[in-house]
């Protein structure tokens, strides 16, 4: 990955990449829930300083029989790449694999506060990182962001219902409500796994305290610590 390049790209390239990536994704899985032992959740935080952005990434590994934290890890730094919208991923990889270079533990899995497959070109930050990271991904986005119009069906109000999110068709992600009387999250494969597979992480990595699963949940709280001391 050049990170000089990164920072003059254009909307064209950047679309290009992910259209070369996009025939690369692997929706499917040889392994079974209980194989994924450890999963690491990542979130980025930012703030501005004069006329300068910077941004923190967080990174909290879980076991995931357990729901213990195995390690935490954050970098921060300057955010070099501009803003292209559909393309977040340019702006927050290399903080993330900065971060992930840090990790004593390798995590089975990836669980990001974002999107993976639920992109306008498939290729949301979940997707986009696993071709650097090697290990599969999983999107758990807060927010629904229309998709060529597409809108999501609310699920009924009960633990686990979900309704599929279908653009030109294709089943892009999934509407999940992981506990009663709260608002849905949205769910989509990064890479190297299936939909359900990831539903049925995401749903067991769900507490009492938060409908948001723990991984990222804790990613979240961690990011806003640290930008809270560092700015």
């Amino acid at each position: 990955m050049d990170k000089e390049a990164w920072k003059a790209l254009s909307l064209e390239r950047a679309i290009e990449i992910q259209t070369e990536l996009r025939p690369k994704v692997v929706q499917h899985s040889i392994h079974k829930v209980e194989d994924f032992e450890t999963v690491a959740g990542i979130d980025l935080a930012y703030w501005n300083h004069g006329e300068d952005e910077y941004a923190v990434c967080c990174i909290v590994v879980l076991e995931q029989k357990t729901g213990k934290v195995m390690e935490s890890r954050y970098s921060c730094g300057r955010v070099e790449v501009p803003y292209i919208p559909g393309c977040l991923a340019f702006r927050e990889l290399p903080l993330i694999l900065e971060t992930v270079k840090k990790l004593a533990v390798r995590p089975d899995l990836y669980m990001f506060d974002g999107n993976g497959y639920l992109h306008p070109r498939r290729m949301g930050i979940a997707t986009h990182a696993s071709f650097y990271l090697n290990r599969p991904t999983i999107g758990v986005a807060k927010k629904y962001h229309k998709i060529d119009g597409v809108d999501f069906v609310m699920p009924i109000n009960e633990q686990y219902a979900y309704t599929d999110i279908l653009v030109d068709g294709e089943v892009c992600g999934r509407a999940l409500r992981t506990r009663k009387d709260v608002k849905p999250v949205f769910v989509s494969v990064g890479n190297y796994i299936d939909l359900d597979t990831a539903t049925e992480v995401v749903c067991r990595l769900v507490n009492e305290e938060s409908h948001i699963p723990l991984p990222t949940r804790l990613a979240d709280l961690e990011t806003h610590r640290r930008r809270s001391e560092l700015r």
